[in-house]
């Protein structure tokens, strides 16, 4: 009898067109399906939890797959890690009941948007954060964030796509940390709409630039217009560190 097999994923999204399979380039999946389809002679699909764009990382994102194998589902992080590229590495593999989807089950995802604040680049930095110019004011940013805290209509946070019709969002803690010039928003919520975070990250430097008050984020939420809020923050600074399933039985 098969088994459905839940894998931990860790990847740099700096070489990849994304997490979902393309017809015209790498992606994670693909990489995935490849690597998995070569160990267990079996045409493996892996169903993820979150479809990251290109440029982004993840510490913690969730895949899933159904295998005739026997090999211990806690083996397969090993087996995978021989085989993937360097820039993806299995952190824990377990076996879960044959009818969990890591999409369709109430999860709690956290990210973290990291903004390199200096007056020059540093090479070192530039693949997995943001470079600002311009001086920003944390204190105004941290304002800013309460207002997101909490179960609201993100429309404006969103870019559009027709197939989402909800886009009501709990967001469950927004943080703005500093640490010398990096600082990193830090949120955590029931789901995250498509450029969400990214988007809240850009709304949040205008802020700490000045060019909105921290007490216009109501107003921005209440319009439930894209235009009102900020840019969509370029990719390489976002990374899913954890996605975790308060209801689920398994590790």
């Amino acid at each position: 009898m098969g088994k459905r097999v839940k894998l931990t994923v860790a990847y740099d999204g700096t070489n990849y067109c994304g997490w979902q399979v393309q017809p015209n380039g790498i992606t994670i999946e693909s990489e995935l399906n490849r690597c998995l389809s070569d160990l267990l002679k079996e045409d493996i699909h892996v169903i993820g939890a979150s479809r990251t764009d290109a440029g982004v990382h993840a510490r913690g994102n969730v895949a899933v797959f159904d295998t005739e194998a026997r090999m211990p589902a806690e083996k397969f992080s090993y087996a995978l890690n021989t085989r993937l590229p360097a820039d993806i590495r299995i952190q824990d593999s377990c076996e879960v009941p044959q009818d969990f989807h890591p999409r369709f089950c109430r999860t709690v995802k956290t990210y973290e948007y990291r903004i390199y604040n200096r007056h020059f680049p540093d090479p070192c930095q530039r693949l997995y954060s943001l470079f600002y110019y311009w001086d920003l004011d944390v204190e105004k940013m941290r304002q800013a964030a309460v207002h997101l805290v909490g179960e609201h209509d993100f429309t404006s946070f969103c870019t559009a796509k027709a197939e989402v019709t909800n886009r009501v969002r709990t967001i469950y803690s927004l943080d703005v940390e500093q640490a010398g010039d990096l600082i990193t928003l830090r949120v955590r919520g029931n789901g995250f709409l498509y450029n969400m975070v990214r988007i809240i990250a850009g709304t949040l430097l205008r802020v700490g630039s000045g060019m909105l008050q921290p007490e216009e984020l109501p107003e921005i939420l209440a319009a439930r217009d894209r235009h009102r809020a900020g840019e969509t923050a370029r990719p390489e600074g976002l990374t899913l560190v954890k996605i975790e399933y308060p209801d689920a039985n398994f590790s």
